[in-house]
């Protein structure tokens, strides 16, 4: 065989590993559906950190911080409408040193500054006065956003003489109170109430006791009820917002009390720090991505255990913590991570998702200068389009690197998928069953669809994982030359033919005529 040959022979031989289809048999139970998340299960956070919040030598928030914020930018406003609505939580790390100034009566109200020694991250208490106040409310309020807040759960306490980093005494709720009353009497609307930031178990700079916090809760409750006395638009209390401790999470929710916690909240952050070179390995890898699913599995037996009448949040999740992957949290690659927390969660019983951040960080869905959308606001946006509430069983016996889930369809008739395709050489054929699960049997039965079904495929441009740019179909999603966010359209495909997915993407597809009982 001579050169040439050769030559032809390895690149043929190439062509034939990257572009082989598996076949793979989906089986979807629609009889009943397994969980149901809340229909604005999407959520992202606006978060308090200042310009000078620096890690890794990177200072990646910019102006993006609540203080700092463009709220006039059109951009970053259309890019909220178009969920209409789209949950904003009003939180993050420094929540527990920020105070309302609605009286007046604090002197040199002023954002963050910086410091040595002595505060919680290396900053100062942050003062948020009533103008600033009256900018976000008319920003949520232009944008239909759906709020929460995220309540400083420090104030009135102060730490241990004996145990580091523990803070004691009860909360005080006095500054809480002016601000509800102030909010009420502008008719700003309040979705839900988080009291603090990752107090939780060890805590991450500051820790509060189990049962501590479980009357800090209960306190709140009341405050709410009495500022709030209407039950229909009376907000939610949300709590503790910090990672799992099987111990800490249940004594609290034991001692909490019977309808006190609304959302028991709880935070993400399973891929490492930062600047840690396994990001862009371990969100294609099916192994680790699967470990996450105790913890979400924990919280929905603890709820179920102590507080049945509440339901599981993840009030905030950025995959990499201190700012996010530095070369991938804002590229194509992270939405396979992030696509398969909404999954899991959704499987695992988690009525909301909040992303970590909208703008600012490494991880935001937007760009931190630009606010132009990031690969991953697309992912979050057709979520949010086609996915509905109710979550049905869906499995398969293929490659661990394909990860499916399903829902009803957002909107009737039909159920809707999330095909996310981690391989990098190897695309999908699927062939879908119906198991309607009847009298505890198992017969399934090869579904064939007579209606054209809607396809959302993306892909990263050039087949980089590692590109910011995102291609739908085939077409790069770019912002209009009059700054609109582009209209996200399916391609229509026969309903005969098997479902394609191809290496490395993502896909999102509705059947339309596939009866699922569970979603009638």
């Amino acid at each position: 065989m001579n050169f040439k040959s050769i030559t032809f022979f390895v690149v043929f031989l190439s062509f034939l590993l990257v572009s082989k289809a598996k076949k793979v048999d989906v089986v979807v139970e629609g009889a009943t559906s397994i969980a149901q998340t809340d229909e604005d299960f999407i959520c992202v956070t606006l978060d308090w950190w200042p310009t000078n919040k620096c890690d890794y030598d990177q200072c990646p928030w910019g102006q993006a911080g609540l203080f700092n914020l463009d709220l006039k930018n059109k951009i970053l406003e259309k890019a909220v409408k178009a969920f209409n609505p789209l949950r904003i939580r009003v939180g993050g790390s420094l929540q527990d040193q920020v105070v309302y100034n609605v009286r007046n009566n604090i002197e040199n109200c002023q954002p963050f500054q910086k410091q040595d020694k002595d505060f919680l991250f290396g900053f100062s208490i942050g003062c948020l006065d009533m103008k600033r106040w009256d900018e976000l409310n008319e920003f949520f309020n232009q944008t239909r956003a759906k709020v929460t807040f995220g309540l400083n759960a420090l104030i009135g306490r102060k730490e241990s003489e004996t145990e580091k980093t523990l803070w004691v005494g009860d909360w005080y709720s006095h500054n809480a109170r002016d601000l509800m009353s102030y909010t009420i009497s502008k008719g700003y609307k309040i979705d839900s109430y988080e009291l603090g930031n990752e107090l939780c178990g060890v805590g991450v700079s500051a820790k509060i006791e189990a049962k501590q916090y479980a009357k800090d809760m209960a306190t709140l409750k009341n405050l709410v009820k009495e500022m709030y006395p209407n039950p229909k638009t009376q907000p939610k209390v949300l709590g503790p917002g910090g990672f799992y401790d099987k111990k800490w999470f249940d004594t609290f929710l034991d001692a909490s009390g019977h309808d006190v916690i609304d959302g028991v909240t709880h935070h993400i952050y399973n891929l490492g720090p930062g600047n840690n070179p396994d990001v862009v390995h371990r969100v294609q890898d099916p192994f680790f991505l699967t470990q996450i699913a105790q913890t979400f599995k924990d919280v929905s037996n603890a709820i179920d255990k102590f507080a049945p009448w509440s339901g599981a949040w993840v009030s905030e999740s950025g995959g990499a913590y201190n700012s996010g992957g530095q070369l991938v949290s804002y590229t194509f690659a992270f939405g396979f991570w992030y696509l398969d927390q909404l999954g899991m969660t959704s499987v695992y019983n988690h009525k909301v998702y909040c992303r970590q951040a909208l703008t600012g960080g490494n991880y935001a869905l937007l760009n931190t200068t630009t606010f132009i959308p990031n690969p991953d606001y697309y992912g979050a946006l057709l979520w949010h389009k086609v996915m509905g509430s109710k979550v049905l069983s869906v499995t398969h016996k293929g490659s661990l690197y394909l990860r499916v889930y399903s829902h009803c369809a957002k909107k009737e008739p039909g159920i809707s998928f999330v095909f996310i395709n981690l391989s990098k050489n190897t695309s999908f054929e699927i062939d879908l069953f119906r198991d309607l699960n009847l009298n505890g049997g198992s017969s399934s039965f090869l579904f064939k669809g007579h209606k054209e079904r809607e396809e959302y495929h993306l892909t990263p441009k050039d087949g980089n994982i590692l590109s910011s740019v995102v291609l739908l179909n085939g077409t790069p999603l770019e912002l209009s030359d009059s700054l609109e966010i582009p209209k996200l359209k399916p391609k229509l495909v026969d309903g005969l033919k098997p479902i394609s997915i191809a290496a490395h993407s993502i896909a999102f597809v509705t059947i339309r005529d596939f009866n699922a009982p569970a979603c009638s």
